[in-house]
Protein backbone atom coordinates (compact mmCIF):
# COMPACT_ATOMS: atom_id res chain seq x y z
CA UNK A 1 0.00 0.00 0.00
CA UNK A 2 1.16 3.50 -0.52
CA UNK A 3 2.13 5.76 2.02
CA UNK A 4 -0.37 8.31 2.77
CA UNK A 5 -0.77 11.94 3.91
CA UNK A 6 -3.88 13.20 4.86
CA UNK A 7 -4.36 17.15 5.10
CA UNK A 8 -7.26 17.64 7.37
CA UNK A 9 -9.20 15.44 10.05
CA UNK A 10 -10.96 16.72 12.83
CA UNK A 11 -10.17 13.88 15.07
CA UNK A 12 -8.24 15.96 18.05
CA UNK A 13 -11.51 18.04 18.61
CA UNK A 14 -13.32 14.89 18.88
CA UNK A 15 -11.18 12.65 20.79
CA UNK A 16 -10.70 15.88 23.25
CA UNK A 17 -14.16 15.35 23.82
CA UNK A 18 -14.55 11.94 24.35
CA UNK A 19 -11.18 12.25 26.99
CA UNK A 20 -10.07 9.11 25.60
CA UNK A 21 -6.65 7.99 24.63
CA UNK A 22 -6.04 8.48 20.88
CA UNK A 23 -4.56 4.89 20.03
CA UNK A 24 -7.84 3.16 19.91
CA UNK A 25 -10.11 5.36 20.27
CA UNK A 26 -13.61 4.61 18.52
CA UNK A 27 -13.41 7.28 15.54
CA UNK A 28 -12.91 7.26 11.92
CA UNK A 29 -9.04 7.84 12.45
CA UNK A 30 -7.17 6.83 15.85
CA UNK A 31 -3.48 5.80 16.11
CA UNK A 32 -3.90 2.40 15.46
CA UNK A 33 -5.80 2.83 12.26
CA UNK A 34 -2.93 5.15 10.60
CA UNK A 35 -0.12 2.59 11.76
CA UNK A 36 -2.19 -0.07 10.15
CA UNK A 37 -2.86 1.34 7.38
CA UNK A 38 0.48 2.66 6.45
CA UNK A 39 0.24 6.48 7.38
CA UNK A 40 3.37 8.76 6.43
CA UNK A 41 1.63 12.18 8.12
CA UNK A 42 -1.72 13.21 9.57
CA UNK A 43 -2.73 16.70 9.95
CA UNK A 44 -4.38 17.21 13.15
CA UNK A 45 -7.02 19.86 13.04
CA UNK A 46 -7.78 21.98 16.02
CA UNK A 47 -11.02 23.37 15.47
CA UNK A 48 -12.79 26.33 16.52
CA UNK A 49 -15.82 24.94 17.45
CA UNK A 50 -18.81 27.31 17.60
CA UNK A 51 -20.50 24.95 20.33
CA UNK A 52 -17.22 25.25 22.75
CA UNK A 53 -17.10 28.79 22.01
CA UNK A 54 -20.78 29.50 23.40
CA UNK A 55 -19.18 28.66 27.32
CA UNK A 56 -15.46 29.63 26.46
CA UNK A 57 -13.05 32.17 24.19
CA UNK A 58 -11.77 30.28 20.97
CA UNK A 59 -8.31 31.05 22.82
CA UNK A 60 -9.02 28.86 25.72
CA UNK A 61 -10.59 26.03 23.31
CA UNK A 62 -7.05 26.02 21.38
CA UNK A 63 -5.49 25.82 24.91
CA UNK A 64 -7.45 23.10 26.18
CA UNK A 65 -7.37 20.49 22.68
CA UNK A 66 -3.56 21.33 22.74
CA UNK A 67 -2.72 20.10 26.48
CA UNK A 68 -4.55 16.97 25.23
CA UNK A 69 -2.85 16.78 22.01
CA UNK A 70 0.57 17.16 23.75
CA UNK A 71 -0.60 14.73 26.26
CA UNK A 72 -1.67 11.96 23.31
CA UNK A 73 2.37 12.72 21.45
CA UNK A 74 3.81 11.64 25.23
CA UNK A 75 2.17 8.85 25.67
CA UNK A 76 2.79 7.47 22.10
CA UNK A 77 5.70 8.83 21.68
CA UNK A 78 6.89 4.95 20.65
CA UNK A 79 4.29 5.86 17.76
CA UNK A 80 3.78 9.41 16.56
CA UNK A 81 6.25 12.38 16.54
CA UNK A 82 5.35 15.36 15.52
CA UNK A 83 6.35 17.50 12.47
CA UNK A 84 7.76 21.28 13.26
CA UNK A 85 10.26 21.24 10.47
CA UNK A 86 11.24 20.12 7.36
CA UNK A 87 12.24 16.80 6.81
CA UNK A 88 10.75 15.40 10.14
CA UNK A 89 8.62 13.59 8.26
CA UNK A 90 11.53 11.66 6.47
CA UNK A 91 13.36 11.36 9.96
CA UNK A 92 10.08 10.09 11.78
CA UNK A 93 9.40 7.47 8.98
CA UNK A 94 12.87 6.08 9.53
CA UNK A 95 12.21 5.59 13.14
CA UNK A 96 9.09 3.85 12.47
CA UNK A 97 6.75 6.15 13.60
CA UNK A 98 3.81 8.05 12.12
CA UNK A 99 4.35 11.87 11.88
CA UNK A 100 1.28 14.61 13.34
CA UNK A 101 1.15 17.99 11.80
CA UNK A 102 -0.90 20.27 14.22
CA UNK A 103 -3.18 22.82 12.55
CA UNK A 104 -6.13 25.05 13.49
CA UNK A 105 -8.92 25.31 11.78
CA UNK A 106 -10.12 28.92 11.73
CA UNK A 107 -7.83 31.68 12.25
CA UNK A 108 -11.07 33.32 14.47
CA UNK A 109 -8.57 33.04 17.87
CA UNK A 110 -5.60 35.02 16.55
CA UNK A 111 -8.23 38.03 17.11
CA UNK A 112 -6.29 40.65 15.38
CA UNK A 113 -3.20 39.99 17.27
CA UNK A 114 0.03 39.32 15.19
CA UNK A 115 1.76 37.91 18.19
CA UNK A 116 -0.56 35.03 18.73
CA UNK A 117 0.30 33.95 15.23
CA UNK A 118 3.86 33.83 17.27
CA UNK A 119 2.58 32.17 19.76
CA UNK A 120 0.73 29.29 18.36
CA UNK A 121 3.67 28.89 16.20
CA UNK A 122 5.82 28.14 19.25
CA UNK A 123 3.11 25.91 20.16
CA UNK A 124 3.81 23.55 17.47
CA UNK A 125 0.74 24.92 14.61
CA UNK A 126 2.40 24.62 10.97
CA UNK A 127 -0.88 25.16 9.54
CA UNK A 128 -3.86 27.28 9.70
CA UNK A 129 -7.23 27.59 7.67
CA UNK A 130 -7.74 31.30 7.75
CA UNK A 131 -11.33 31.27 8.09
CA UNK A 132 -14.13 29.00 8.71
CA UNK A 133 -17.90 29.63 7.96
CA UNK A 134 -17.56 33.01 9.33
CA UNK A 135 -15.84 36.32 9.31
CA UNK A 136 -13.02 36.59 11.14
CA UNK A 137 -10.23 39.15 11.78
CA UNK A 138 -8.20 37.92 8.64
CA UNK A 139 -11.11 37.43 6.60
CA UNK A 140 -14.15 36.39 4.84
CA UNK A 141 -15.15 32.71 4.30
CA UNK A 142 -16.88 31.43 0.96
CA UNK A 143 -20.82 32.04 0.22
CA UNK A 144 -23.28 31.60 -1.85
CA UNK A 145 -24.24 35.95 -2.48
CA UNK A 146 -21.69 36.67 -5.03
CA UNK A 147 -21.06 40.04 -3.24
CA UNK A 148 -19.89 38.23 0.28
CA UNK A 149 -17.79 36.25 -1.51
CA UNK A 150 -16.19 39.28 -3.36
CA UNK A 151 -14.59 40.32 0.38
CA UNK A 152 -11.48 38.54 1.36
CA UNK A 153 -8.56 39.24 3.16
CA UNK A 154 -8.89 42.31 5.83
CA UNK A 155 -5.18 44.17 6.28
CA UNK A 156 -4.57 42.05 9.04
CA UNK A 157 -5.23 39.46 7.18
CA UNK A 158 -2.43 40.21 4.60
CA UNK A 159 -0.23 40.35 7.51
CA UNK A 160 -1.10 36.96 8.66
CA UNK A 161 -0.14 35.57 5.33
CA UNK A 162 3.08 37.47 5.15
CA UNK A 163 4.51 36.60 8.40
CA UNK A 164 2.94 33.19 8.47
CA UNK A 165 5.31 32.86 4.84
CA UNK A 166 8.28 34.22 7.14
CA UNK A 167 7.51 31.75 9.99
CA UNK A 168 7.42 28.72 7.38
CA UNK A 169 3.31 28.13 8.02
CA UNK A 170 1.30 26.60 6.02
CA UNK A 171 -1.66 28.61 4.52
CA UNK A 172 -4.91 26.58 4.12
CA UNK A 173 -7.71 28.55 1.95
CA UNK A 174 -10.58 25.51 2.50
CA UNK A 175 -13.62 27.36 3.65
CA UNK A 176 -12.10 30.84 2.45
CA UNK A 177 -14.44 33.23 -0.17
CA UNK A 178 -13.11 33.61 -3.84
CA UNK A 179 -11.67 36.80 -3.41
CA UNK A 180 -9.59 35.52 -0.28
CA UNK A 181 -8.66 32.61 -2.15
CA UNK A 182 -6.75 35.13 -5.16
CA UNK A 183 -6.07 37.08 -2.12
CA UNK A 184 -3.68 34.65 -0.92
CA UNK A 185 -2.41 34.25 -4.67
CA UNK A 186 -1.14 37.56 -4.80
CA UNK A 187 0.17 38.04 -1.11
CA UNK A 188 1.80 34.56 -0.64
CA UNK A 189 5.26 34.04 -1.73
CA UNK A 190 5.16 30.29 -1.09
CA UNK A 191 2.60 27.70 -2.26
CA UNK A 192 -0.60 27.12 -0.42
CA UNK A 193 -3.09 24.38 0.31
CA UNK A 194 -6.48 24.17 -0.21
CA UNK A 195 -6.47 21.26 2.30
CA UNK A 196 -10.26 19.97 2.21
CA UNK A 197 -12.02 20.75 -1.18
CA UNK A 198 -13.91 19.78 -4.11
CA UNK A 199 -14.42 20.94 -7.70
CA UNK A 200 -17.33 23.27 -8.07
CA UNK A 201 -17.98 22.31 -11.64
CA UNK A 202 -18.96 18.76 -10.26
CA UNK A 203 -20.59 19.41 -7.22
CA UNK A 204 -22.02 22.85 -7.01
CA UNK A 205 -21.15 23.52 -3.46
CA UNK A 206 -20.04 27.23 -1.98
CA UNK A 207 -16.88 25.24 -0.61
CA UNK A 208 -15.66 23.46 -3.23
CA UNK A 209 -12.63 25.32 -6.18
CA UNK A 210 -13.73 26.74 -9.03
CA UNK A 211 -11.86 25.92 -12.41
CA UNK A 212 -10.07 29.03 -12.22
CA UNK A 213 -9.03 28.60 -8.55
CA UNK A 214 -8.01 25.34 -9.51
CA UNK A 215 -5.69 26.35 -12.26
CA UNK A 216 -4.07 28.97 -9.94
CA UNK A 217 -4.03 26.33 -6.90
CA UNK A 218 -1.91 24.34 -9.58
CA UNK A 219 0.00 27.48 -10.68
CA UNK A 220 1.42 28.93 -7.55
CA UNK A 221 2.32 25.03 -6.87
CA UNK A 222 -0.07 24.29 -4.04
CA UNK A 223 -2.07 21.09 -3.23
CA UNK A 224 -6.07 20.98 -2.91
CA UNK A 225 -6.96 17.57 -0.48
CA UNK A 226 -9.72 16.04 -2.13
CA UNK A 227 -12.88 15.69 0.72
CA UNK A 228 -15.00 12.98 1.41
CA UNK A 229 -17.67 15.27 2.89
CA UNK A 230 -20.69 13.64 0.81
CA UNK A 231 -21.91 17.33 0.09
CA UNK A 232 -18.92 18.40 -1.31
CA UNK A 233 -18.93 15.35 -3.74
CA UNK A 234 -22.29 14.99 -5.19
CA UNK A 235 -25.34 16.96 -6.14
CA UNK A 236 -27.87 14.46 -5.12
CA UNK A 237 -26.76 13.83 -1.20
CA UNK A 238 -25.71 10.44 -1.52
CA UNK A 239 -22.75 9.04 0.35
CA UNK A 240 -19.65 9.10 -1.02
CA UNK A 241 -18.05 6.46 -3.21
CA UNK A 242 -14.74 5.37 -4.39
CA UNK A 243 -15.83 6.06 -7.71
CA UNK A 244 -16.96 10.23 -7.21
CA UNK A 245 -13.89 10.48 -5.34
CA UNK A 246 -11.79 9.60 -8.42
CA UNK A 247 -13.90 11.61 -10.70
CA UNK A 248 -13.17 14.52 -8.77
CA UNK A 249 -9.73 13.84 -8.29
CA UNK A 250 -9.34 12.60 -12.54
CA UNK A 251 -10.96 16.21 -12.81
CA UNK A 252 -8.68 18.16 -10.56
CA UNK A 253 -6.16 17.06 -12.39
CA UNK A 254 -7.65 18.14 -15.85
CA UNK A 255 -7.68 21.99 -14.27
CA UNK A 256 -4.70 21.64 -11.54
CA UNK A 257 -2.34 19.13 -13.03
CA UNK A 258 -1.34 16.27 -10.96
CA UNK A 259 1.66 17.77 -8.99
CA UNK A 260 -1.51 19.75 -7.44
CA UNK A 261 -3.81 16.80 -5.98
CA UNK A 262 -3.84 15.28 -2.24
CA UNK A 263 -6.25 13.31 0.30
CA UNK A 264 -8.47 16.22 2.67
CA UNK A 265 -10.22 13.36 4.08
CA UNK A 266 -12.52 15.29 6.91
CA UNK A 267 -12.46 12.24 8.78
CA UNK A 268 -14.65 12.76 12.39
CA UNK A 269 -15.66 15.89 11.21
CA UNK A 270 -18.12 14.53 8.54
CA UNK A 271 -21.32 12.12 9.40
CA UNK A 272 -20.74 9.69 6.90
CA UNK A 273 -17.76 8.20 5.57
CA UNK A 274 -19.62 6.42 2.87
CA UNK A 275 -17.47 3.30 1.16
CA UNK A 276 -14.52 4.26 2.89
CA UNK A 277 -16.01 3.55 6.64
CA UNK A 278 -12.47 5.07 7.95
CA UNK A 279 -9.36 5.59 7.53
CA UNK A 280 -8.82 1.94 6.69
CA UNK A 281 -11.25 2.87 3.51
CA UNK A 282 -7.88 4.30 1.55
CA UNK A 283 -7.00 1.16 0.79
CA UNK A 284 -9.29 0.17 -0.95
CA UNK A 285 -9.68 3.87 -2.62
CA UNK A 286 -5.76 3.18 -4.01
CA UNK A 287 -6.59 -0.05 -5.81
CA UNK A 288 -9.52 1.83 -7.50
CA UNK A 289 -7.56 4.69 -8.76
CA UNK A 290 -5.30 2.07 -10.22
CA UNK A 291 -7.37 1.81 -13.13
CA UNK A 292 -7.31 5.61 -13.72
CA UNK A 293 -3.28 7.05 -13.08
CA UNK A 294 -0.07 5.46 -12.75
CA UNK A 295 1.49 4.36 -10.11
CA UNK A 296 3.73 7.57 -10.37
CA UNK A 297 0.69 9.82 -10.04
CA UNK A 298 -0.85 7.72 -7.16
CA UNK A 299 2.18 8.45 -5.20
CA UNK A 300 2.29 11.79 -5.94
CA UNK A 301 -1.49 12.10 -5.05
CA UNK A 302 -1.24 9.72 -1.77
CA UNK A 303 1.76 11.51 -0.59
CA UNK A 304 4.49 13.02 -2.63
CA UNK A 305 2.94 16.29 -3.15
CA UNK A 306 1.97 17.25 0.17
CA UNK A 307 5.23 15.97 1.44
CA UNK A 308 6.74 18.45 -1.37
CA UNK A 309 4.91 21.75 0.05
CA UNK A 310 5.37 20.99 3.54
CA UNK A 311 8.99 20.85 2.41
CA UNK A 312 8.79 23.89 0.56
CA UNK A 313 7.45 26.20 3.48
CA UNK A 314 8.06 24.73 6.76
CA UNK A 315 11.32 25.79 8.56
CA UNK A 316 14.63 24.21 8.48
CA UNK A 317 15.98 23.07 11.64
Amino acid sequence: MNKLIDMHCDTMLEAWRKNKPLKDIDLSINLDLLKDNDCLAQFFAIFMSPIEQKYMTAWELFEKVHSYYGEQLKSFENIVAPVLCKGDIEQNSKASKISSMLTIEDGVLLEGDIERLHKVFDMGVRLITLTWNFENSIGYPCSDDPEKNAMGLKDFGIDVVREMNNLGMLIDVSHGSEKLFFDVCKYSDKPFVASHSCAKSLCNHRRNLTDLQLKELGNKGGVVGVNFEKSFLRDDGEPATFDVIIKHLLYMKSKAGIDALGFGSDFDGIEDNGELINYSGFEKLLERMQKHFTDDEIDKISHENALRVINDVLPSK
